[in-house]
């Protein structure tokens, strides 16, 4: 006998009208902390990071603020192009 009564968490949020909320927000989170880290470790400021990503500071600011869900798609990929990366979107 299973020792957890009920569904999973992601089952929880979905039940609720949650989930694809606190993905965005997690997807976010990891985006801010992936561009934080680049930051870091190439010694780069908001206002260099922002030049190289050829955006605002304050673009910059929303993207790096996890709270904050007024990021355009352009800033992504921006963002992911200023890490070398290509940003990706999928619908599953």
């Amino acid at each position: 006998m299973s020792n957890h009564v009920g569904s999973n968490f992601d089952n929880f949020l979905a039940e609720e009208g949650l989930l694809g909320e606190a993905e965005a927000t997690a997807t976010k989170r990891v985006i801010a902390y992936q561009l934080s880290q680049f930051m870091e470790e190439n010694k780069l400021s908001k206002s260099a990071m922002a030049r190289r990503m050829q955006t605002s500071r304050s673009a910059l600011d929303r993207l790096l603020d996890s709270s904050n869900s007024s990021v355009t798609l352009r800033t992504m990929d921006r963002a992911a192009r200023a890490l070398g990366k290509q940003l990706r979107i999928i619908l599953t």
